[in-house]
């Protein structure tokens, strides 16, 4: 029998390590990662896979080549993303879904605060009403959105040219039929739809402003506009910037508003990226050239996503 000396004794770290049985079979210490982890987190990862990456390698790959969805994809190289450089269509896709970014993050973001700032005021009755209004447009099917305001705008018979006739004694705007007054009325519908949805996220971020914050500020002697700009804005930074990537990624990839109301006319007034992309896949059978589209698209949205994220700090560790 082999014996410990007393100094070790003293010491447990220097003890053998005790063996354990299982089943009446000696069990030594547990060695390698558990696996559980993993297996919990698996189906994410297959589904992203799946849904993500695979659609995306398809997507490149059939950029490259000439394809009308039949048959063997025909192996083109770069010659989709060279006829897009001299497409004056693809160029004025580009430009109006710019505009409609501009509208997103310019107008639509900056209202969705103001009425969160409002929802958010002491003593405001019918709170819970104010909140539902403002989202219900959120979850109306575009297709009814669309007939409704292609009543508003009719030329003849609309909503707009009556009160607009009977207020201030003009009318026969031809809402949709002008290339400029078009880009408008999809601007409206934009911030009628959005400007709801993007409220909730700003309410929640003033609901959990430190109220010390403020009343710090009022005994500094601090106005509203000071208040606002130096504890409002400062606290809402991260929610800011999340509103402010998702509505730009929104924007950059509006479809519904401009096909259901004005089929990204007149001309190509209207016309998205979204819709080039379906048009150039639907319509044309181009299937390639659409992909070639829709690779320059997700790469304008990542790599400006990305440069918002820098900007606003979203993400960063505080």
């Amino acid at each position: 029998m082999t014996s410990i000396p007393a100094d070790r004794l003293r010491d447990p770290r220097s003890l053998p390590p005790r063996a354990t049985t299982i089943g009446g079979r000696a069990a030594g210490p547990r060695r390698g990662p558990a696996r559980a982890p993993y297996v919990f987190i698996a189906p994410f990862y297959v589904l992203y896979v799946l849904f993500m990456v695979v659609p995306i390698l398809v997507a490149v790959y059939l950029s490259l080549c000439e394809w009308v969805g039949l048959g063997p994809p025909h192996w083109v190289g770069p010659r989709n993303y060279a006829h897009l450089l001299t497409d004056v269509s693809f160029h004025r896709a580009l430009g109006n879904t710019g505009v409609y970014v501009l509208v997103s993050v310019l107008v639509i973001v900056p209202v969705a605060l103001m009425m969160a700032q409002g929802l958010n005021a002491r003593g405001l009755r019918a709170r819970d009403l104010f909140r539902v209004a403002f989202f219900i447009p959120m979850v109306v099917s575009p297709i009814v959105v669309a007939l409704i305001f292609s009543l508003v705008f009719d030329r003849q018979f609309g909503l707009a040219n009556s009160v607009l006739r009977a207020v201030f004694g003009l009318g026969g705007f031809d809402w949709l039929g002008d290339p400029t007054l078009a880009k408008v009325c999809i601007g409206l519908i934009m911030l009628w739809r959005w400007a709801g949805y993007l409220t909730i996220f700003f309410l929640a971020g003033l609901q959990n402003v430190p109220r010390s914050l403020y009343e710090a500020a009022e005994l500094d002697g601090a106005g509203r506009f000071v208040t606002f700009t130096a504890v409002t804005l400062p606290a809402l930074k991260p929610v800011t910037g999340f509103v402010a990537v998702t509505s730009f990624i929104s924007a950059a990839q509006i479809f519904d508003e401009p096909f259901l109301l004005t089929h990204g006319g007149p001309g190509d007034a209207t016309l998205s990226v979204a819709m080039f992309i379906y048009r150039a896949a639907f319509e044309r059978q181009q299937f390639g050239y659409a992909a070639a589209a829709g690779v320059v698209l997700f790469v304008l949205v990542f790599t400006i996503s990305q440069i918002f994220n820098r900007l606003l700090g979203i993400g960063r560790a505080s």
